[in-house]
């Protein structure tokens, strides 16, 4: 069995699920509190972070390291196009949520209203959170710029790049902090994306302390 160590709202763990279940990749999801740093733990990551995947009596962390892993063992369906410029866009929008959306939106509301709660480090910095809500407005309208241009994030087909932009905005959903009418080529693509099958399991999510909203599951919203 593929074992995944995750924590439910991480996008980067939410990112290898929807992944894993859009390529119908059983997994079985073990919760880690990865800040404990738990020695078993840390000998499977020694950063200590999720996500980490055990499979095929392979270990291997970093949430885009895994997704590549698995697009290239597990092609079908293709989440990468099949041109280089193409596969090159691809990568750009992927390292753009995993690197500039999270440290500009991401980190500064989930993990300031939310991790900071869970992991017990205190109360959230509200600079960090006026930040935040700033910032995913560029966000929310660099997205809606490329999606008036294209089918999809990165071009004409779903890709990589997909799963990761909706799995951080996810996240923000569920703590109410994406605000759908500002773009609303952003919140069509975001009704597509959410009505697969893979996303079945984001969308059953619950964490303790914060209730989901009323349209975090709804598939009309």
């Amino acid at each position: 069995m593929n074992r995944l160590y995750h924590v439910p709202l991480s996008p980067f763990c939410r990112y290898v699920r929807l992944v894993m279940a859009e390529k119908k990749l059983e997994v079985e999801l073990l919760e880690e509190r990865y800040w404990e740093r738990r020695s078993e733990f840390l000998r499977r990551n020694p950063a200590g972070k999720v996500p980490v995947l055990a499979m095929n009596g392979f270990t291997l962390a970093d949430s885009v390291a895994i997704c590549e892993y698995l697009e290239e063992t597990h092609p079908e369906p293709p989440l990468m196009p099949k041109k280089i410029p193409e596969r090159a866009e691809a990568r750009r929008l992927v390292m753009w949520f995993a690197d500039k959306f999270h440290l500009e939106v991401t980190a500064n509301l989930l993990y300031e209203r939310v991790n900071k709660k869970i992991t017990g480090r205190g109360h959230p910095d509200s600079a960090n959170v006026k930040a935040g809500a700033k910032h995913i407005k560029y966000h929310l309208d660099y997205m809606g710029w490329l999606l008036d241009h294209r089918r999809w994030l990165s071009g004409d087909r779903m890709t990589l790049a997909d799963f990761i932009a909706a799995a951080h905005l996810s996240s923000l959903d569920y703590i109410r902090d994406v605000d759908w009418n500002r773009q609303p080529s952003v919140k069509d693509w975001y009704a597509k994306i959410k009505s697969r099958p893979a996303f079945r399991s984001i969308l059953a999510d619950q964490v303790s302390g914060f209730p989901q909203p009323p349209h975090y599951a709804d598939l009309d919203f």
